[in-house]
């Protein structure tokens, strides 16, 4: 399993955009994006995101780990 550095939610958005992924609606603090028929949600709060909610947007966006620390 990877480490991965904390990382704030507008560094996972760019990543997000970078690989296709449209930002759609937002609705209070959480921002959808879709790709395909894939939707992704990511809490934008001013803190970093938890390392289970970040596994689990990276996994849901088809990349492998490796990879999406490389577009970071």
């Amino acid at each position: 399993m990877t480490k991965f550095p904390a990382l704030k939610p507008k560094h996972v958005i760019r990543v997000l955009e970078q690989v296709g992924f449209i930002f759609i609606r937002q609705k209070g603090s959480h921002r959808i994006f879709v790709k395909d028929d894939v939707g992704i949600t990511v809490p934008v709060h001013n803190k970093d995101l938890k390392p289970g909610t970040l596994r689990s947007i990276i996994k849901a966006s088809g990349l492998t780990d490796k990879d999406f620390i490389n577009l970071l």
